[in-house]
């Protein structure tokens, strides 16, 4: 089974996870590092949703750092069973852990889907740049499943950058790791502030 890298810090710190395989990208652990550095201050007791959620890397890190909840959301039974598996290894299986294996954009289309997420990772393959947008263009909207205030992080090709203000969610900050680049916006009601590359 090939690695998915290993948690990087908190409760699971060090325990390697499982790859679901031939491809997927999973998150590398320098960008997992970089990623949940910035997202740290807001990690506490946050309800998690990570979409297109491969290994469940994201939503595995923020689990172990101490958020109160994660929903993974994979549509391939493959990975949504390798999901399983790291949560398992990780001891961070149960109640607080919930794998929905279902196509993204129609699970968040869903009236059902009523809960008030803090944190979203959206890590949709790169070729599907349509996807990535019509996704954040839900999460953008009104309503959404966000609470005010959350934070929405995009991974995507370096050159697919998306636009800095997608309805009510508005551009904080920009990190390119090689090809990867992981885009930071925050829903809110006000204009974004002003963007700088990497700022």
């Amino acid at each position: 089974m090939p690695d998915g890298g290993r948690v990087i810090a908190g409760s699971a710190k060090g325990i390697r996870l499982r790859a679901p395989g031939a491809g997927t990208r999973p998150l590398a652990d320098r960008v997992k590092q970089t990623l949940f550095a910035i997202l740290e201050p807001d990690l506490d007791g946050a309800h998690v949703l990570d979409l297109f959620a491969g290994s469940g890397a994201g939503g595995i890190e923020a689990l172990s750092r101490g958020a109160a909840g994660a929903i993974f959301v994979e549509k391939d039974q493959g990975a949504a069973a390798v999901i399983d598996a790291n949560l398992q290894a990780t001891g961070l299986a149960g109640p607080a852990a919930a794998v929905i294996r279902w196509d993204v954009v129609r699970w968040l289309a869903e009236p059902n889907v009523d809960a008030a997420f803090d944190l979203v990772l959206v890590d949709p393959p790169y070729a599907e740049t349509e996807v990535l947008m019509r996704v954040l263009g839900i999460l953008g909207a009104d309503p959404a499943p966000l609470a005010d205030g959350a934070r929405v992080v995009a991974k995507h090709f370096w050159r697919n950058r998306p636009p800095e203000q997608i309805g009510r969610l508005a551009f904080e900050r920009n990190r390119r790791f090689g090809e990867t680049a992981l885009t930071f916006y925050r829903r809110t009601g006000h204009r974004p502030p002003a963007s700088e590359e990497g700022g």
